[in-house]
């Protein structure tokens, strides 16, 4: 009668410390994407601080982290309004963006004549730089608001059509001919298989379009360039590099700055919880 080894057990010791290790590195890195962007910040205000105070610049050549933040406080009457118009045509240039780059996206998955036709123009209006488009935008369309939106619109546009028709167009194989065995329509195909694999491309494209949305409504201002209570962040800015008011343009930059990071975390945190329950890319972060 013969007796099998018995296996070699795993050393507890060990374990317990790669588990330990495995949770502080976790730990750290929860802390650590917080903590250490805050601290860079704090650095970088405080380096711009002491270069302005020890070389004495004039705060009309650079004004100081503080006269900024006393400039921001004391114009954000000035500077809310301005802010409330260009949020407002960043956010409606990228639901047109949405509304136009899906639609299209899923016309070119459904016909490849209609993908083969339209997309080189879709290319071509990416490459093509917005503010060479927009003097030619404010001649031809007499509603500036339309304008602003338009010029937005076309830098927004390419991300969202261009992610979505390669996610539409990445869904497994093995399921689209297991679809096709047991008859399926084309429209269920779209519904259950192809837009659901393509909901994460197309959240990718999203994060990149709010910033491009906001990067073509302050081009389309600076174009425009016409001043008034509608008047967006970026005619702030010029209007007080005009009046050498330096101060003022920092405070317009850090709001531009601002509403970008705010539009990126919120669409990111759009991503995290449609994706958190079933895509990898979610997945990994929770683990």
């Amino acid at each position: 009668m013969s007796f099998a080894l018995p296996a070699e057990m795993p050393d507890t010791g060990k374990v317990d410390a790669d588990e330990l290790k495995r949770r502080q590195r976790a730990r750290f890195e929860r802390v650590g994407k917080w903590l250490l962007p805050i601290l860079m910040l704090a650095l970088t205000l405080y380096a711009w601080d002491r270069i302005v105070v020890l070389n004495d610049i004039p705060h009309y050549i650079l004004p100081g982290p503080g006269l900024v933040w006393e400039t921001l406080i004391k114009d954000w009457g000035t500077l809310s309004g301005s802010l409330l118009v260009t949020v407002q045509i960043t956010l409606m240039a990228l639901a047109v963006a949405v509304i136009g780059g899906v639609g299209l996206a899923i016309l070119f998955t459904q016909s490849r004549i209609v993908e083969m036709s339209f997309f080189p123009y879709a290319v071509i209006l990416q490459v093509t730089p917005v503010v060479a488009i927009a003097p030619l935008i404010f001649i031809y369309v007499e509603n500036r608001m339309v304008g602003l939106l338009l010029c937005a619109w076309i830098v927004a546009f390419f991300p969202v059509l261009s992610n979505t028709t390669l996610g539409l167009n990445s869904a497994d194989h093995n399921l689209r001919d297991l679809f096709r065995i047991y008859g399926a329509t084309r429209w269920q195909r779209l519904r259950h298989l192809q837009l659901p694999s393509a909901l994460p491309y197309f959240l990718g494209g999203l994060r990149i379009a709010g910033g491009l949305a906001l990067i073509g409504a302050v081009v389309a201002e600076f174009v425009a360039g016409t001043g008034g209570r509608a008047s967006g962040l970026a005619f702030r800015i010029q209007e007080a590099g005009y009046q050498l008011n330096i101060p003022r343009m920092f405070a317009g930059l850090v709001l531009i700055a601002a509403t970008g990071v705010v539009i990126y975390a919120a669409l990111s945190f759009l991503s995290y919880m449609l994706l958190r329950k079933w895509h990898e890319s979610a997945l990994k972060r929770e683990g």
